[in-house]
């Protein structure tokens, strides 16, 4: 059998039995598939692995801890032969044929009557792409398909209700491939956008040409003032019947202000939803190679904000208390204010050898590394003339990271 004697078909599963003969690592990437598409799953082996017991534990799979035997295929609608045996593969799809029941061979994909193509959806779509010898091939030309789909280079979009409202979309620590897929799509879909600096700028020019694009730079000055502004102009342009997009980086709920955006909606009647964002605190130092827990040296992490230094009036941080904590400390928004820092951590109990990594620009072409302790992150701040945005990581997964550090 070739590609050419190929019929294509889409199966609907919801409801039916379908046997799965073997446990295997074959079996724990097609059990969770065949789940997704409603199908009642029964699985066949003397042994499974611990994902596949885990979906039996779960009721999502019916287990039966035994040898394969022709009854099986009784009131079956689609089975997969995905032993490690051959000869046990060519019993099921021989016993399968005699039933009338396709079969799909994992070992041997020419001697089953059913294959399984490398799947894709996107946007009530399914992409399936058969290819009889080049299962890479087929995998990479589905990512192709689905990505152009995703990008809108790939047909059209399908005709939505245009319902006016607010999302706020979170970008993520900067760079545009680590948006959520959700994310990227509201974005495009927007009729207005309203970004911060900080938010993936490189997307803004993906916009259609017509989206109306406000930058909160723009916006009048200070901190309260700027929010109400914000909250004033997203709260309009929806009740004047557009999609509108609050564009921040990172997350909108992690030091993004995003739920008082929430609760200006709420009051003023206008629909509003969230698609979170990787948040910077834990992405940016994993990306730059730091781990903010590491087993055996510290089983938690604290994010804090550090626009305000130890001491100001309406700062709610308590410094002496993070500083008697073992765990991470990971301080935002702190560059101008991580000298005060430094000094509070040492004072509270905190050792001045403790490492420091400061992450400047994370993800962004322009990302470096500044390492320090505490007792000299004022110091080496000074020297590399580290400026905004960075995050600053304290704690000994530092060292986890950079052994050097202190040295």
């Amino acid at each position: 059998m070739d590609d050419s004697t190929l019929y294509p078909s889409g199966l609907r599963l919801d409801g039916r039995r379908v046997l799965v003969v073997g446990g295997g690592e074959v079996a724990q990437r097609r059990v969770p598939q065949l789940i997704a598409a409603g199908a009642d799953v029964h699985v066949v082996s003397p042994d499974v692995t611990p994902a596949i017991e885990g979906l039996v534990g779960s009721g999502e799979v019916s287990w039966h801890r035994r040898e394969f035997a022709e009854a099986d295929l009784a009131e079956a609608w689609y089975a997969v032969a995905a032993t490690d045996d051959a000869g046990v593969n060519q019993r099921v799809s021989a016993a399968a044929e005699q039933h009338r029941v396709f079969c799909v061979r994992a070992d041997d994909a020419q001697q089953g009557t059913a294959w399984t193509p490398a799947v894709g959806r996107h946007d009530g779509l399914t992409v399936a792409v058969l290819g009889s010898r080049e299962p890479r091939r087929s995998a990479a030309l589905r990512d192709e398909v689905v990505e152009g789909l995703r990008e809108g280079r790939l047909g059209s979009a399908p005709e939505r209700p245009r319902t006016a409202g607010v999302t706020l979309v979170g970008g993520g620590p900067g760079r545009p491939e680590l948006m959520s897929i959700a994310g990227y799509q509201a974005l495009m879909e927007a009729d207005v956008v309203v970004a911060d600096r900080l938010a993936p700028r490189e997307l803004l020019g993906d916009l259609p040409d017509d989206v109306e694009l406000l930058d909160v730079a723009k916006l009048p000055r200070g901190r309260s003032a700027q929010q109400e502004a914000i909250n004033q102009v997203i709260v309009e342009r929806a009740l004047a019947g557009s999609r509108v997009v609050r564009f921040k980086g990172g997350d909108n709920f992690v030091f993004g202000r995003g739920y008082e955006e929430v609760i200006a909606c709420r009051e003023a009647g206008v629909p509003v939803t969230v698609i979170p964002g990787l948040t910077s605190p834990v992405a940016v130092p994993a990306v730059a190679g730091i781990p903010v827990t590491h087993r055996g040296i510290t089983h938690d992490f604290t994010v804090v904000s550090g626009h305000l230094p130890p001491g100001h009036p309406e700062s709610l941080v308590a410094w002496d208390a993070i500083a008697r904590m073992q765990g991470t400390v990971v301080l935002m928004m702190a560059v101008h204010n991580a000298p005060a820092i430094a000094t509070a951590l040492v004072e509270g109990g905190r050792a001045p050898g403790t490492p420091v990594a400061v992450v400047c620009d994370g993800t962004m072409p322009t990302e470096r590394t500044v390492l320090a302790t505490l007792g000299t992150l004022a110091d080496q701040l000074e020297a590399e003339r580290v400026q905004a945005p960075a995050i600053i990581v304290v704690g000994e997964v530092v060292r986890v990271a950079h052994p050097e550090v202190g040295d």
